[in-house]
């Protein structure tokens, strides 16, 4: 049976599989030096995770026409720029986590320098696996991916998330500011992931690109949405990462700023704006209709 064929359950695992393997594929070996380097690049990315970035640039690509194949390159560059965030977020000189994906952090299973290290590499790796000629797709292709992909880490994308995190510390925000610094902390990569799988195609359809931009724009937040609500109400071993942290630091939350009930409500809302924007189309989105209930209606 075909990927294509699989329900949507089967697929997700299907997918995380493959995306597992990809990354193991193309992750330096510890046995090359640096050793301790390479060993810490694959403890802060393999084995953990939903990979739901991926699952977003596999979706948009079967919804537009692309080749499987080809969809492993930037599905993993994804995936790598994720857990590069994941490891610098968590060093003390940032939100100072413990805990991640049920296992202690990078910096904590070996120490700051190397997880400041592993970051750069992360993210240095992404890029390469794009750029490399081993990547058969068109140059101009290759452009619009690694362009996706600059925009969505750097200022206008996660670091400039973070950047508006940390200088909110404390502080608190309305919603409008807080939807801005998700837009680009969270909503940033989820929409690079989702618009490389369509441009892995010549001439992805401007009607999909629209879509997928709208779908994704709700889902971002939607994410972020969830998180807040499972920060509440889940526990430390449910989330695999510390539980109440944000309280703890004293952040601004969804649920912090519009109380449980209208953050549920607001969760259910984005849910239905992302399937609003793919209503025009049959079966053939209906990965991202199964993803939009997979992001947002992760267990309360």
């Amino acid at each position: 049976m075909t990927a294509r064929n699989l329900a949507f359950d089967q697929w997700v695992g299907a997918m995380q599989a493959r995306i597992e393997n990809v990354l193991d594929i193309h992750m330096p070996s510890p046995e090359v030096t640096p050793n301790k380097l390479h060993h810490a690049m694959r403890y802060a990315v393999l084995g953990g995770g939903k990979r739901v970035r991926a699952l977003l640039t596999y979706a948009t690509g079967g919804f537009c026409g692309a080749e499987l194949n080809l969809l492993d390159v930037p599905a993993a560059a994804a995936e790598l720029i994720h857990a590069f965030s994941l490891v610098h977020d968590d060093m003390p000189c940032m939100d100072d986590d413990d805990l991640r994906r049920g296992k202690p952090s990078t910096h904590k299973q070996y120490d700051d320098a190397t997880a400041l290290l592993v970051g750069d590499a992360l993210q240095s790796l992404a890029f390469e696996l794009i750029a490399t000629p081993q990547f058969n797709l068109a140059p101009e292709q290759k452009n619009q991916l690694l362009y996706l992909l600059a925009y969505a880490t750097g200022s206008r994308g996660m670091a400039g998330g973070q950047s508006i995190d940390l200088e909110n510390t404390g502080r608190t925000l309305n919603q409008s500011q807080l939807e801005i610094m998700h837009q680009h902390k969270t909503g940033a990569l989820i929409r690079a992931a989702a618009l490389m799988g369509a441009h892995t195609i010549a001439s992805p359809q401007h009607a999909k690109l629209a879509a997928i931009d709208t779908y994704t724009q709700a889902i971002g937040l939607a994410f972020q949405v969830i998180d807040d609500i499972l920060d509440t109400e889940a526990d430390t071993a449910t989330l695999g990462k510390t539980a109440g942290k944000d309280a703890q630091d004293h952040k601004s939350t969804y649920v912090t700023i519009l109380g449980l009930d209208a953050a549920k409500k607001l969760a259910h809302d984005l849910h239905q704006q992302a399937l609003t924007a793919l209503s025009s189309f049959s079966d053939e989105a209906n990965r991202l209709r199964g993803l939009a209930d997979f992001i947002t209606q992760r267990q309360f």
